[in-house]
């Protein structure tokens, strides 16, 4: 029987050598545990310096526009790449070059749209906040384009060169923000963040060879729109349920509640960065495990889960540890708010981590139904949690109502997974079967 393969899709290739495919893996892994490293370092380090020079009130305004292009990101992630890492990884030279040309212009066409309605909608705000959205209108093009250079080189087995973006941009912020404190306002620590970004995005044209194809951009929306339509959703639905929590938390208890948890989250911050950019690493890998030994599929995501799950409880455990002078040198006076919330928002990032190994595996896949489903429910109970318990004990209860979520939606993912597996293996079965 002839088998009809998806755009960018290669026939299943004779899988390599036991030691040498393991050796490959775990350099590819190395790569993104550096670049990884790299980026939790940068926003471990923006969030420490910008709360320190603003305040807990002024960096709650400054964790606003941060959630705001959290969900403009997976708005890009899901047009631009993320159907460009579940169908392009591990393909030829030539058609990899296309894509990402392609690719790389949808993410910088989703800044420039959704920029400008910033630069409509931060004049109207007014206040402190408006500034600061004015400011993220003006820098979201670069943002999104030096992210969409980072699936890119993992997509073809390049970590390296997205661990070195990642340390151009990390270089390019000391001298901005140190401008930035020098004017000490919300806005101009947005400006150098963006700015700082656009330069590595630069030089991830050349780094690749390749200039992004504005122009194509309705051409790969059209030809990926079977993923890139749901993959929008599910990734809307999750920054879209942060941002909510977000707002919702400055209008129950205030805005200062919402610095307290971004305080809280950066103490975690480089597990929180490896989730939120998990894919660069896990889906392409993902991918090629289904290809190669799909039969391993399933254990490689439960390795991927959980070793992020008990990572994450270990460093909880030792910033209970931490002395509170030490608190204070580094979050000043955030850090009395944010220590509070050190136990539920452990358990959340642990269940979030152990969740994504399940995500990975329904990526590769390609079961864009099935995850989309799981997403939409772990949205809603994050929402729910979140605002249900800040309504009831404030920002400690908003805290745990989003852990008490995260885990519950990580069961629904591995459920989901397990059926999804089920399903390959009957259709390869029948494929098999079939003359």
């Amino acid at each position: 029987m002839t088998r009809m393969t998806t755009e960018g899709e290669n026939p299943r290739p004779t899988a390599p050598p036991a030691g040498s495919a393991k050796r490959a893996l775990a350099g590819r892994l190395s790569w993104g545990l550096a670049d990884q490293a790299a980026s939790s370092m940068s926003n471990f380090v923006v969030g420490i310096y910008v709360a320190r020079s603003l305040g807990v009130t002024a960096f709650g305004v400054f964790s606003l526009a941060w959630v705001t292009y959290g969900v403009v990101l997976n708005v890009s992630r899901g047009l631009a790449t993320d159907p460009l890492v579940v169908r392009f990884s591990g393909v030829s030279d030539a058609s990899w070059r296309q894509a990402v040309a392609r690719s790389t212009g949808t993410a910088l066409g989703v800044g420039a749209v959704i920029g400008a309605v910033c630069l409509v909608v931060g004049p109207a705000l007014g206040g402190s906040v408006g500034p600061a959205f004015t400011a993220l209108g003006i820098v979201l093009p670069g943002l999104l384009l030096q992210d969409a250079w980072r699936f890119s080189f993992f997509t073809a087995g390049a970590g390296r060169k997205a661990f070195v973006n990642d340390l151009v941009w990390g270089v390019a912020l000391v001298p901005a923000m140190v401008v930035a404190a020098s004017v000490g306002s919300v806005a101009a620590f947005v400006l150098a963040w963006g700015a700082s970004a656009a330069v590595a995005a630069a030089y991830g044209c050349l780094q690749s060879g390749i200039r992004p194809r504005l122009t194509a951009a309705r051409g790969w929306l059209r030809e990926q729109r079977d993923l890139g339509y749901r993959y929008l959703v599910e990734n809307v639905s999750l920054s879209g349920a942060s941002q909510l929590r977000a707002y919702g938390l400055g209008a129950i208890v205030g805005v200062g509640a919402v610095g307290a948890v971004r305080g809280a989250e950066l103490l975690l911050g480089p597990f929180l960065a490896v989730l939120m950019g998990l894919s660069l690493v896990t889906v392409p890998e993902a991918a090629r495990v289904l290809r190669q030994t799909p039969h391993r599929l399933g254990s490689f995501c439960l390795l991927l889960g959980g070793g992020q799950a008990v990572a994450a409880l270990l460093w909880g455990g030792a910033l209970l540890l931490m002395p509170d002078r030490l608190g204070e040198l580094v979050l000043g006076g955030v850090w009395h708010s944010a220590a509070q919330l050190i136990v539920p928002i452990t358990l959340g990032v642990a269940g979030a981590g152990l969740g994504t190994g399940a995500a990975a595996g329904l990526r590769a896949l390609g079961a864009a139904r099935r995850s989309l489903r799981c997403q939409l429910f772990a949205s809603a109970c994050y929402v729910g949690g979140g605002l249900g318990g800040a309504a009831v004990a404030g920002t400690v209860g908003s805290a745990w109502g989003v852990a008490a979520a995260t885990v519950s939606g990580s069961a629904v993912w591995w459920l989901q997974l397990r059926s999804a597996l089920r399903e390959h293996h009957h259709n390869t079965i029948r494929e098999v079967r079939t003359p």
